[in-house]
């Protein structure tokens, strides 16, 4: 037996050839994303005579989303400038291809978010900006064709949201001096909100998802886990803050990773044409989606068919039976088909990444694991292809949030690592998200405590099953990941000989001080809860003790810090200092600084020269005896 022949660095990080198809409103093109001088940008092509594809943007950094509208002269996108989170919206001509796209929202240093296009909006977006103030968000209507901007509604405060509705006055939500989620009315004749419903802040940490209001805007759909341990589907009546159970998993939580990661598909699937509600989305060890319309059961039924992964993105011209479909898995990522159900015939549109061999990747195997105090944790294993799965070394990759979760599907990290003979392993310890509200609450106190404890306790399962050599251990992780990494090698040094922390926050109190002003109100709900206040000294005080600069006179791993110098969620500073206090003892660390980066590594160059990095340092401390001196 032997390993797969090398894949490299480049294949496995850089720009797939297609990604995020989509449909239009007529069915008769396709947009996509696809590069443009090493940078994804739209392109379109028809539906029935494939193969006349032209760009239709020209970014010089690579673009995340983009959206139909109702009038096929129109397509709008958003971008950030270097990762600093000021996302605009831009709008593309498709009658002129000479013409420019346009800044629709040059608001210097504001951003846009939760962007809407109502079919009973004709011709309009909705958005909220902070451009009026930057802690706050105004409530939107942007005239697509013209570039009119109206406000609808200014910002009931800090903490404050908008939801729109199409057949009154819209809804807010904010979170309470007690750091309680409340929903509430907004009466624009007295300038007043009305209170409809009120929801423990501790039970959603990173807020309530999803939360959509009705097509009739009597009612709002949201993931509500009020007197039930899973997170359902209910119906809230705006009128009265009742809610009703619409649909649920006996097992699983709705499926809420969208809420962090906009690119994921969203839990709740919706009808083109009508907006109304046709399916939902649960995630267990794999995704379970319900039908909740005959028609789109029909469908659903038909396209899962066509891949053994997990229904992914989906769209469908305004008559529901031209559809495209995406998938999910762990080794032919992304693979897209367009589907016609009035004939029933469908044809593979692409692969992103064609000149990967799905059979030299390695599997992800969901796989529990009890942790000392007996909680159960669901985790993912990623054994190498060709030789034994003995003794090998391990890499502990610990998912960012932490209010979020890992879940089955193609893992770069995972993969590059398995072809180099390692095996790998994504525990989803306590805090995570998506396993019941009860497992993420565990987490509260347990910084540094705890919830390292799950990794560590993971790590001795592989240890004890025979997986991974005791002696070639290494932990990497972003952002709540890159915490976890430096809290590896200073609370718990001998377990580890190699690390690699990526934006990831070295103290607590002033990751938490430095946020910027949009997130800062919002803290309330999860990090003053879970961690604590930094204006109280005593928990300050708890804070510091569970910060790795706090324990840098313990570390002796072989340390690797990267970080964006854009970041506008872990500042530059939580790495500089890390390094700062390392180099001043004298102990080796490597740091990476991109300089056209923020809180995520988007620009594929940037990724490529980190993992290849990576896989160096890797090699030099994993390959061979370990070097914890």
């Amino acid at each position: 037996m032997a390993l797969p022949d090398t894949i490299a660095v480049e294949e496995l990080f850089g720009s797939p050839l297609r990604a995020r198809t989509s449909l239009s409103p007529d069915g008769t093109k396709i947009a996509y994303l696809a590069p443009w001088k090493n940078r994804l940008n739209v392109w379109i092509e028809s539906v029935d005579t494939p193969g006349d594809a032209r760009r239709v943007t020209a970014e010089d950094r690579g673009l995340q989303s983009y959206h139909w509208t109702d009038d096929p002269r129109w397509l709008l996108y958003t971008r950030d400038e270097g990762g600093d989170e000021n996302v605009h919206l831009y709008r593309v001509d498709l009658e002129d291809p000479d013409a420019a796209a346009i800044d629709l929202t040059p608001f210097p240093g504001a951003r846009i978010m939760g962007l809407d296009l109502p079919p009973e909006r004709p011709g309009k977006a909705i958005f909220l900006s902070n451009s009026r103030s930057s802690a706050e968000f105004d409530l939107l209507e942007l005239d697509i064709a013209t570039g009119d901007i109206r406000t609808l509604a200014k910002s009931p405060g800090a903490a404050g949201f908008w939801l729109y509705s199409s057949s009154g006055d819209p809804f807010a939500t904010n979170v309470t001096e007690d750091g309680d989620i409340e929903l509430s009315r907004w009466d624009a004749a007295t300038g007043t909100l009305r209170r409809v419903a009120l929801f423990d802040g501790t039970d959603y940490p990173m807020g309530i998802c999803p939360m959509e209001v009705t097509p009739d805007g009597t009612g709002v759909w949201l993931g509500s886990n009020r007197d039930s341990d899973r997170t359902r589907l209910v119906r809230l009546d705006l009128a009265t803050g009742e809610e009703t159970e619409v649909d649920s998993h006996p097992v699983h939580d709705l499926d809420t990773r969208a809420q962090v990661f906009p690119h994921l598909p969203a839990p709740l699937i919706r009808s083109r044409r009508t907006g109304e509600l046709i399916g939902a989305r649960y995630l267990g060890e794999r995704q379970v989606i319900h039908a909740l319309d005959p028609h789109f059961a029909a469908v659903l039924e038909n396209v899962t068919k066509l891949s053994d992964g997990d229904l992914a993105a989906v769209s469908s011209d305004e008559s529901e039976q031209r559809w495209v479909v995406s998938f999910t898995h762990d080794r032919d990522p992304g693979v897209t088909y367009y589907y016609d159900h009035s004939t029933r015939e469908s044809r593979l549109l692409h692969r992103p990444f064609p000149h990967r061999d799905p059979e030299a990747l390695a599997p992800m195997t969901p796989v529990t694991i009890t942790s000392r105090d007996g909680l159960p944790l669901p985790s993912y294993l990623t054994l190498p292809v060709g030789i034994e799965p003995a003794g090998l070394p391990l890499v502990l990759c610990v998912h960012g949030g932490p209010w979020t979760r890992d879940s089955w599907g193609f893992n770069p990290v995972a993969q590059l690592f398995a072809n180099r003979g390692y095996a790998t392993l994504q525990v989803n310890f306590r805090g995570s998200a998506g396993f019941g509200k009860a497992f993420t609450k565990a987490a509260i106190g347990e910084f540094a405590g705890k919830m390292h404890d799950d990794l560590i306790d993971g790590v001795r399962w592989a240890i004890d099953e025979g997986y991974a050599d005791p002696d070639r251990v290494a932990i990497i992780g972003a952002s709540y990941g890159g915490y976890a990494s430096l809290v590896g090698v200073t609370f718990t040094p001998d377990v580890f000989a190699a690390a690699v922390d990526a934006v990831g926050i070295s103290n607590l109190a002033a990751f938490m001080r430095g946020q910027p002003d949009f997130v800062r109100p919002h803290l309330a709900v999860n990090w003053y809860r879970y961690v604590g206040d930094p204006a109280d000294p005593r928990q300050e005080a708890d804070m510091l003790a569970r910060s790795p600069i706090s324990r840098v006179d313990q570390i002796r791993t072989p340390l690797f810090i990267a970080q964006g110098a854009n970041d506008v969620r872990v500042a530059q500073t939580e790495s500089d200092n890390m390094v700062e206090a390392l180099r001043a003892r004298g102990v080796p660390v490597e740091y990476m600084v991109m300089e056209d980066e923020g809180h995520a590594v988007e620009n594929p160059e940037n990724a490529i020269a980190l993992f290849s990095a990576v896989e160096r340092f890797f090699g030099e401390h994993l390959d061979g005896e370990p070097d914890k001196a």
